[in-house]
């Protein structure tokens, strides 16, 4: 039986060989990829990696992290919802560090000490964002 994750992905069942799985895609899967666990923690090692790795600037993380997981530059209008969900998120953990402390110790690994947490929780959630379009999501 698939892991009840992969359920929601309608992952088939090992009993017989599937040669091609059925392209679906449902709230349900974005509800998954969006507060499952093993997702938030990909999503928060994700917005390390554009930490680490991008200026200090968001629109450069932001292009970073989108580069890593579409392999292409944001489109202007992209980039422009991303930036906007960005200092959204970022504002909401500026007046509550508390919650971004908690909601980055989520998953197994424990997040890097190196980088601001309520940075890190923002760029979490704009990751979290990226992990779950469906260009990300579905293989054409």
């Amino acid at each position: 039986v698939p892991h009840p994750g992969m359920l929601v992905f309608d992952a088939p069942f090992r009993e017989s060989c599937t040669l091609r799985r059925a392209r679906t895609n449902t709230p349900l899967q974005a509800l998954n990829l969006m507060n499952d666990p093993t997702y938030l923690e990909a999503a928060r090692c994700l917005a390390e990696r554009m930490l680490q790795d991008a200026g200090s600037d968001m629109e450069s993380q932001l292009t970073k992290g989108f580069r890593l997981v579409l392999v292409r530059d944001p489109r202007q209008a992209e980039l422009q919802i991303l930036l906007a969900a960005g200092q959204r998120a970022l504002l909401d953990f500026q007046n509550d560090p508390g919650a971004a402390r908690e909601f980055l110790t989520v998953g197994a690994r424990q997040p890097a000490r190196d980088f601001d947490p309520v940075r890190l929780a923002a760029l979490t959630t704009v990751a979290g964002t990226i992990l779950n379009l469906d260009e990300t999501v579905m293989k054409e």
